[in-house]
């Protein structure tokens, strides 16, 4: 045999050899390809707003064994949803776990003390991948907002910790917020994962009132764009990307008629958000409106996770390997009970670490109540804490003989807890905190009998909601919910120490520094005269505790409502 066929014979030997390796490498490679739909599972959370601890106020749901009696359920608490994420996490190596927006601003003492970073470094040790940013991570302005996402010591407290703030592990999503000078988001838009090999889209933003919701000073230099027509102009951008599965989560949200996992019928602005979508649209997760909710509009699900961290949404994505777009989601929400899911080690020890620090604060004794006072307002919109508040402001600002106040108005948003513990009396000064976690200050302004009475008014024109202010002892007067907004104000019913309130005349007024600003949509108040700024909200009710130990209840309503 000549070399030249010897040669032949072995390069052909070689190539069959290579060839055999090529096929069995390309049966293994197909054999280890997983066939069949992609399931994904999205943890979702929203308006956490700091509640490192469980919350007194619980979750109200319907009654198991009457459902038409309501009950309220102990729940929530960093330690607990800790570990309620992470036993859900378990049960799909496929998951994402994001937020609908307002994990910080309004916080109890524990968090807002250290400027939140407590609940930044919570949420990142439970794994939290994407949040849209809400209205109330506005509350500090853009610059803190961005710091919390970036981390560094405050620029004017320092670093008040236990170790130096590091910043969010988690991406903040802002696709609606602009820099009015330059036209770009102020954050990311959008926050992509792959689950073996398939992307999914998350577009995360804040609602377009948001200038409405927050002090001017926190949006400065900041445009809201529309929310439907945001995430309508991303749709292309990704589907270019080859991603077809998206995911929303916007702050912004509805009122349910039904129990926290139904939906017989669903309000407010995100069922007209989600009519508008583009149909590339898979899910939606909402917030803002603290309930809880697992809806349909027009076929796509919309979920809530109520408030505080007192329950998680469980969404199970089913994918289309082939096409990579949603072919079905379903979810449920799951109630964060204590006895249900055991403390987390690393929460315990991050929680322990922050209260060592300011723990003579939080326990110092402020006042007695006689029973505990609800935030949790009645038919005619009043509420038990809600009189406290405005009359314990009327006494921080009205005892001045150059212009003291006669009547206090207080926004119903502001209060964000009961005042007082099941089982005990006592109230502490982390439970006024909890209560008006805010730090406004009082401002007393002059307005005239007209304005006052174009203020009640607003407490429903160009409102998402109600928003019936809460008012101070003397002051009293009936709506009728017949009437059309904008008439609502009974004639003749506003009054003052039992006297009409008179159009022409003047009146001195305390509302807080949000309110001041044309908080709320409460126009009226920006052209409010004679201004004069006191002291702040929470130091008012400190005092008014004081000196009036043990208030009552609610008293005789001052406000009526008819119809």
């Amino acid at each position: 045999m000549s070399w030249r066929v010897a040669a032949r014979l072995l390069a052909a030997a070689i190539v069959a050899l290579l060839a055999a390796a090529i096929v069995a490498l390309l049966a293994n490679g197909c054999a280890s390809v997983p066939s069949g739909p992609l399931a994904v599972r999205v943890l979702a959370i929203n308006d956490f707003h700091g509640n490192l601890k469980t919350p007194g106020a619980g979750i109200p749901i319907h009654d198991p064994n009457d459902a038409n009696k309501t009950i309220t359920v102990r729940a929530g608490g960093a330690e607990h949803l800790a570990t309620a994420i992470a036993e859900a996490r378990a049960k799909n190596p496929n998951h994402a776990f994001v937020a609908a927006g307002d994990l910080v601003g309004a916080t109890p003492l524990l968090s807002a003390l250290f400027r939140d970073e407590p609940t930044i470094e919570a949420l990142s040790l439970m794994g939290l991948e994407a949040s849209a940013v809400g209205n109330h991570e506005f509350d500090r302005g853009r610059d803190e907002l961005l710091r919390l996402q970036r981390g560094g010591c405050h620029p004017a407290e320092g670093c008040k910790g236990p170790a130096p703030f590091a910043g969010a592990r988690f991406q903040y999503l802002a696709a609606s917020t602009f820099d009015a000078a330059s036209g770009r988001t102020i954050l990311p838009s959008t926050f992509v994962k792959r689950f073996e090999g398939v992307p999914v889209a998350f577009i995360g933003l804040t609602l377009k009132d948001t200038p409405q919701l927050v002090v001017p000073a926190g949006v400065a230099g900041l445009r809201f764009a529309d929310e439907a027509e945001t995430v309508n102009a991303l749709v292309p951008e990704l589907k270019k990307q080859g991603i077809e599965a998206i995911v929303l989560l916007i702050h912004q949200g509805g009122q349910p008629t039904g129990d926290y996992d139904e939906c017989p019928g669903l309000t407010g602005p995100i069922v007209n958000i989600v009519k508008k979508l583009d149909r590339a649209v898979d899910a939606v997760i909402s917030g803002h409106t603290h309930r809880a909710y697992n809806c349909r509009i027009d076929g796509r699900l919309v979920t809530s996770a109520h408030q505080y961290g007192t329950v998680f949404t469980e969404i199970d994505l089913t994918i289309d390997r082939r096409t990579r777009d949603v072919t079905h989601a379903r979810a449920s929400n799951v109630i964060v009970k204590p006895e249900s899911f055991a403390k987390n080690d690393a929460m315990t020890a991050l929680i322990a670490a922050y209260e060592g620090l300011i723990s003579p604060l939080t326990r110092r004794v402020v006042g007695v109540v006689g029973t505990v006072l609800s935030n949790e307002p009645g038919p005619n919109g009043e509420s038990a804490v809600g009189q406290i508040v405005a009359d314990a402001q009327l006494a921080a600002t009205g005892e001045t003989a150059d212009g003291g106040a006669q009547i206090a108005l207080m926004n119903p948003g502001g209060l964000r807890a009961p005042l007082g513990r099941a089982g005990g009396n006592i109230v502490v000064y982390e439970d006024l905190f909890a209560v008006q976690p805010f730090s406004n200050n009082l401002v007393t302004v002059t307005l005239s009998g007209a304005q006052v009475l174009r203020a009640l008014e607003e407490q429903w024109i160009d409102q998402p909601r109600p928003r019936i202010l809460q008012v101070s002892r003397g002051f009293a007067y009936a709506w009728d919910a017949s009437r059309p907004v904008g008439a609502r104000i009974v004639a003749g019913s506003a009054t003052l120490d039992g006297a009409p309130i008179d159009a022409a005349k003047n009146y001195r007024v305390t509302i807080n520094s949000f309110l001041a600003e044309g908080g709320d949509n409460f126009t009226v108040f920006k052209a409010a005269t004679e201004r004069r700024t006191g002291v702040r909200d929470i130091d008012a009710l400190e005092s008014y505790l004081a000196r009036a130990p043990n208030p009552p209840g609610a008293a005789a309503h001052r406000i009526r409502k008819l119809n």
